[in-house]
């Protein structure tokens, strides 16, 4: 975030907005209005509309009340066809995603569902009139969440889905929702730089950027629907240098739960090891495997002889609408006992020193470390990253309160009681666990105070515990340098409190 100044909530608001450029003449020209901060848009088949996604600013704010959208680009106002804040149905109160315009020119396709985080998709596919009316839920049983749309045919749609922590591409009738062509699975993160899992489809043949924990990213090209190979040779004399990733599932109250689990790099079935577990933000999100990048990744304690797991609990993509919103009103509560759940099929199939079994996260993970740590001794060290300690602090002092509100049911000053109840402050004389804190001091999101908060608390306790406060550091760190600090301050955690050879 920018430095708190001037009128609060009323100067040096950003607003996103479209325009056009003449090529011949170079003249550019505003189309959207002021008013209005566009999140993401997609040109009609004739060119001359536009369909976008937008909401009154401050746009970080407010992306989960954003309408749909359309506008003349002749100078028409624009019209708002859909407002799911006032739209009954399944998808009242929800988020809306990636409009795509049909061939025909009168129809939109979209993505709505429960988000947390504007560009990180999920959900269902839905389909309404260009010129407005009630919008059609067209894959209201799907057990996996899209993430991606695009139109082939007026009576094609390519999906790009989420399904249990892998990406599936296939073709399904915009009308009824059926599928009409799928593809194999692909056990890896894919996307051509534009949004999540979106893929550059031209003419028949597809390109996308592919990386997995085993191989750095490439471009990958291939003609729809069969094998896809490597483009690129940018990246092949790169090899992992941690342990081989496996695909795991567990049951957990009536829910399927998917998770990632890393293997220690120089794993020796006949040894004990400890175990990370690693929660991720969102909490609408999931766990694809990925190539790492610099900074703060749990593939790192694999590499030093750690399992990992990557669990994707409910809350998560990748199991259909009804998974993703199932951790609504119940932060910490069934998401955790998904997460224990998977700790012990893990340590029932794995050697797991169960005296050494730690967590981490960041953001929503952040919390979910912060709230464990307060409602089980399973964990015996801890690393909680942009954490949230306290959920009614929370809602005042971050700057996007509007994501709260389909996730609680209802702002904090109507309900207190509910975010009360996931607030890790509330049980902090539960926690034994040593754990270190860490955040950037102008973090918007999960702000710096919830941190010094949790901390504060636990030093009272006299729990061990150590807070790091990054400078000049967002929600995601920038800094090569702090981001390589930040990793090398949590290895030495873990080390310190449940060191990988025993």
């Amino acid at each position: 975030m920018k430095p708190p100044a001037g009128v609060i909530g009323v100067e040096g608001l950003e607003i996103q907005r479209v325009a056009t450029i003449e090529t011949a003449s170079g003249d550019f020209r505003q189309v959207t209005p002021a008013s209005l901060h566009v999140y993401e848009y997609d040109w009609a088949p004739d060119s001359r509309r536009i369909a976008y996604v937008a909401a009154p600013p401050p746009g970080e704010n407010n992306w989960w009340v954003a309408q749909l959208y359309t506008q003349s680009l002749s100078g028409g106002q624009p019209r708002a066809i859909l407002d799911p804040e006032h739209t009954p149905g399944p998808l009242h109160g929800l988020q809306i995603a990636v409009p795509r315009w049909s061939p025909d020119g009168r129809q939109i396709a979209f993505i709505g569902g429960l988000m947390s985080d504007q560009g990180a998709t999920g959900g269902d596919i839905f389909l309404m009139s260009a010129s407005g009316g009630e919008a059609k839920d067209v894959t209201p049983d799907a057990d996996k969440s899209a993430a991606w749309i695009h139109w082939l045919t007026q009576s094609q749609l390519l999906v790009s889905w989420v399904k249990f922590g892998q990406v599936e591409i296939g073709i399904i009738d915009p009308e009824s929702g059926k599928t009409t062509a799928s593809y194999p699975s692909i056990p890896a993160s894919v996307g051509d730089g534009r949004l999540e899992q979106s893929l550059s489809v031209a003419q028949g043949s597809v390109a996308f950027i592919s990386s997995s924990f085993q191989k750095a990213p490439e471009v990958y090209l291939g003609r729809l629907g069969s094998p896809v190979r490597p483009f690129t040779q940018v990246n092949e004399a790169l090899r992992p240098v941690w342990g081989k990733p496996e695909s795991i599932q567990w049951t957990s109250d009536t829910f399927p739960v998917h998770g990632w689990l890393l293997y220690p790099a120089q794993y020796d079935p006949g040894k004990k090891y400890p175990l990370i577990v690693s929660v991720h933000g969102g909490p609408s999100s999931e766990v694809q495997p990925h190539w790492p990048d610099l900074g703060y990744t749990p593939i790192a304690f694999s590499a030093l002889d750690y399992f990992v797991l990557l669990p994707n609990p409910r809350g998560s993509y990748g199991e259909g609408e009804a998974f993703t919103q199932a951790n609504r009103k119940d932060f910490g509560y069934g998401d955790l006992r998904d997460i224990l759940a998977g700790v012990d099929a893990v340590s029932a199939k794995f050697p797991i020193d169960q005296q050494r079994i730690g967590i981490t996260g960041w953001s929503y993970g952040g919390f979910m470390t912060m709230f464990a740590v307060t409602q089980t001794q399973r964990f015996h060290a801890a690393v909680a990253g942009a954490g949230i300690a306290n959920w009614q602090s929370y809602y005042g002092e971050n700057s996007i309160d509007q994501w709260m509100t389909p996730f609680f049911g209802a702002s904090v000053y109507d309900d207190p009681a509910v975010y009360a109840k996931s607030s890790a402050i509330d049980f902090i004389r539960n926690v034994k666990t040593p754990t270190l804190v860490v955040v950037g001091d102008r973090d918007g999101e999960c702000p710096a105070p919830q941190s010094f908060e949790f901390w504060h608390a636990l030093r009272a306790q006299h729990v061990p515990t150590q807070l790091v406060v990054y400078p000049d550091e967002g929600h995601h760190f920038n800094s090569a340098a702090h981001r390589r600090d930040v990793l090398a301050r949590a290895l030495q955690w873990f080390e310190q409190y449940m060191p990988p050879h025993s």
